[in-house]
This record gives C-alpha cells, sequence and structure tokens, in this order.
C-alpha cells in the first residue's frame, strides 16, 4: 500500500544510510522499524534506549552475577 508521511530530515536520512547498509530498499527498513516499535509496545516495553546500571562502590557488577536473576541476587547480597 502507498501511503504519505511525513518525518525529520535527520531521520530520513539514517533510514536510508540504513536501507543502503542493507541493501534493501528504505520501504522494508521502515515497515521493520514500525514492526518493532510496535512489537515493543505490545509487550509492554519501556521506550528509549535501555538505561545503564548504576552501581556505587566498585566497578560495576561483580563478574558471574545475574542481574536478571532475583534468586542470585539475593545469594550475592547474603554473602
Amino acid at each position: 500500500m502507498r501511503t504519505t508521511i511525513s518525518i525529520s530530515d535527520e531521520l530520513l536520512e539514517e533510514a536510508k544510510r540504513i536501507s543502503h547498509e542493507r541493501k534493501t530498499t528504505l520501504g522494508n527498513v521502515i515497515e521493520d522499524a514500525l514492526r518493532v516499535a510496535l512489537r515493543s509496545r505490545e509487550k509492554g516495553v519501556a521506550e528509549g534506549p535501555p538505561r545503564p546500571l548504576v552501581t556505587f562502590r566498585g566497578k560495576g557488577v561483580r563478574p558471574g552475577v545475574n542481574v536478571n536473576d532475583s534468586s542470585d541476587l539475593l545469594r550475592v547480597m547474603e554473602e
């Protein structure tokens, strides 16, 4: 289906660059981006890029600690 949309010049240039890199059409790049955006919205995923994990004292998360596993975090905190 054909349609007309208005997007910023910067966004259009970035999409064109990506289509050139992937050797695909601009339409395919825009469709893929829209699918990702709609899927993440359905799943309730927060918008925007992931935020960095803020840590205090030390140099970040200890190696081998899975911050996505609450039982692993509890184990480490109880040590």
